[in-house]
């Protein structure tokens, strides 16, 4: 095994956490359970930091990995990539921002900026595990 056969797996399972534990801390706010919220929200970013890590750690030591697949399925992949990236790129100072406006005390504002950050880490979680799930499970040859 190596970091560019290992990190891949590491790296969606975490993604996945994150996307679970989004869920959660949604769900535990939503019905009042506001400690627990900020218990699986300080776990979401916990688990979101080890991901960019691993992200970068995989990314400046391993090949670059090619889609396999052609035609419309092509297409989607490179839809789902360029948005994936582009809304990573945007939602993780925003993530910081909320994060800290939480820390602060500043509710109304880390209520106003979470509305838009929680469907945009939402999205980038789950998107990347959907490219995890293209590029490594429907051809395994790949990685």
């Amino acid at each position: 095994m190596t970091i560019a056969t290992t990190l891949p797996h590491v790296n969606a399972a975490l993604n996945l956490l994150a996307f679970l534990l989004l869920l959660t801390g949604f769900a535990l706010v939503r019905s009042g359970r506001k400690g627990a919220h900020k218990v699986a929200m300080a776990s979401a970013v916990a688990v979101s930091a080890v991901f960019l890590v691993s992200y970068l750690i995989y990314h400046f030591t391993s090949p670059i990995v090619m889609f396999k697949g052609g035609g419309i399925l092509r297409m989607a992949y490179y839809g789902v990539m360029v948005s994936h990236v582009l809304l990573a790129t945007l939602v993780t100072p925003m993530v910081i921002m909320t994060a800290l406006r939480a820390i602060r005390g500043e509710t109304e504002r880390h209520r106003a900026l979470a509305r838009w950050t929680l469907p945009l880490w939402l999205y980038v979680s789950f998107t990347g595990v959907l490219v995890y799930y293209m590029l490594y499970l429907m051809y395994p040859g790949a990685g």
